[in-house]
């Protein structure tokens, strides 16, 4: 069973220099991440699909300018990610969002990476290796892990079972694949039996924290 804990409680052991995923397409786990600002935790790398806005999501860690290096796949929606990128204060790796995905996957199944096509022949392919099948050129990509990954649910039960609601759904169930520790944030806690098995996007062996939303234990 995961420990259920507040946001607080949930964040309070990230270190300095944590390698931390964070899920996107509006599932950011708002209330972990503003434990994470208060908390103070430094030199930050995240792995996410994008850096939010300026003061949403992953965005208020980079505004906070707790972020050391953000592997993403496009910085478009946040102008300050643009201005710390520019001003060398922030190492950016963009990775295009398909090849993002599959490199989380391989890191969450114990794969040493997936070839890809995409960047051949493009300043992406500088110093990858590159593998020639069936007469075609793809890229090694490596697999991506991370120490911690903040995550959201919709619901989740008891013993840490997780349904993730429409586009939540992207990213949760690969990043909690892919973590040392999983900590999600939920909208309500059912008890066990009362999710449908059906609806299970995550289940609960890799889940490690539940926090739930104030009030909705």
């Amino acid at each position: 069973m995961p420990q259920i804990l507040s946001a607080r409680e949930a964040v309070a052991g990230i270190p300095d220099g944590a390698t931390i995923m964070l899920a996107g397409f509006l599932g950011a786990p708002e209330a972990l991440v503003d434990a994470l600002v208060e908390q103070g935790a430094r030199g930050l790398t995240i792995i996410a699909n994008d850096t939010g806005f300026e003061n949403a999501g992953i965005g208020k860690l980079v505004h906070a300018r707790r972020v050391r290096k953000a592997i993403v796949s496009h910085i478009g929606t946040n102008p300050e990610t643009q201005r710390l990128l520019s001003s060398g204060e922030l190492e950016v790796e963009l990775v295009p969002q398909g090849t993002l995905a599959e490199r989380v996957r391989a890191g969450g199944h114990g794969l040493g990476g997936v070839l890809t096509p995409t960047g051949v022949g493009t300043a992406v392919e500088e110093g990858k290796a590159v593998h020639e099948i069936g007469g075609r050129r793809f890229l090694l990509e490596l697999p991506l892990r991370a120490d911690v990954a903040l995550l959201h649910a919709s619901v989740a039960d008891r013993a840490g079972n997780l349904f993730h609601r429409m586009a939540t759904r992207n990213w949760n169930p690969l990043m909690a694949m892919a973590a040392d520790r999983v900590v999600v944030s939920t909208e309500r806690v059912v008890e066990v039996g009362d999710l449908d098995p059906d609806v299970v996007h995550t289940v609960g062996v890799l889940v490690d924290v539940l926090v739930p939303q104030e009030g909705r234990l």
